[in-house]
């Protein structure tokens, strides 16, 4: 399907703005009203490879699971995420963020797209172009609001289960030693 593309003008330096969307713990704080439930799929949060999982928040949507994973980082300017939902994770995602110097601050821009693998899926697609448009452009103004007014602040996405690194169990080379 065409990718849904939103974009906005935010007055912060580009590196700055870079920094803050390569760290997949920071996009539920402004992306938490059309994607909730967030939950990072591993330690290290930024860079290629940091990935969360989410709950779409779509009506009448009876698989709205997903996640997306950092495939290419290319500082200071592009974030490559790919994703997979839908039934069986059939539906393979992929979201672009591009950002441009522009005058005094940096243009955003955002593509979504989204490729259902049979019919069936297809159709369970319908009327989700208009849901994309909308919540990935509240989402830029959220994150125009964090970065001009510091305000709008959601919260920041947790590893599920708690703490990793102090409770690994490794004591010299073995488990439980």
């Amino acid at each position: 399907m065409d990718p849904v593309s939103v974009s906005t003008h935010i007055s912060k330096p580009r590196d700055e703005l870079f920094a803050y969307l390569v760290d997949i713990a920071n996009h539920p704080e402004f992306c938490d009203h059309f994607l909730t439930g967030w939950h990072l799929t591993r330690e290290e949060t930024a860079g290629e490879g940091a990935g969360a999982r989410f709950r779409m928040k779509r009506r009448f949507d009876r698989f709205a699971y997903g996640d997306l994973t950092f495939s290419h980082v290319e500082a200071p300017w592009q974030i490559v995420a790919r994703g997979r939902s839908g039934k069986f994770n059939r539906v393979r995602h992929v979201v672009v963020w591009e950002l441009h110097p522009d005058g005094g601050g940096t243009r955003v821009d955002v593509s979504f797209e989204w490729l259902p693998a049979n019919p069936a899926d297809k159709l369970a697609q319908l009327g989700k172009r208009r849901w994309a448009r909308r919540g990935w452009g509240k989402a830029l103004s959220r994150l125009r609001a964090i970065h001009e007014t510091g305000r709008q602040r959601g919260q920041r996405a947790t590893i599920s289960g708690g703490a990793r690194k102090p409770a690994t169990g490794l004591v010299g080379g073995r488990i439980g030693a």
